[in-house]
């Protein structure tokens, strides 16, 4: 019933990379066969290109959100300097910003 311990101390993680087809680097042997050096390559490429191509999203998320908060602070600032008394210079951004907080500007009596 009892199972001798694993002797190969990094099978966990061949566990891990194993079924994504991805060898663990430095514990590949290395193959003379021309069309495997070729394969491994454009499969790494493949993976690399996928990689570029979530960062370039996150670096965009990351940027919108970023002009987003810009433009919130900025209006959060002019709404904080407006005088009490003084009209809206822009009732367009003072209902958006009174969407945005979660008022309804429209039913204040």
């Amino acid at each position: 019933m009892n199972q001798p311990p694993n002797q190969d101390p990094l099978q966990f993680l061949k566990s891990l990379w194993g079924p994504m087809g991805v060898p663990i680097a430095g514990l590949v042997t290395p193959t003379l066969d021309l069309g495997e050096v070729e394969k491994r390559i454009a499969d790494l490429k493949s993976v690399e290109n996928w990689l570029k191509m979530n960062l370039s999203m996150l670096q965009i998320n990351i940027q919108g959100l970023e002009m987003q908060k810009a433009t919130l602070s900025a209006i959060q600032q002019g709404l904080a300097a407006k005088p009490p008394d003084a009209g809206a210079a822009n009732p367009m951004v003072e209902a958006w910003w009174n969407v945005i907080q979660g008022k309804d500007s429209g039913r204040d009596k």
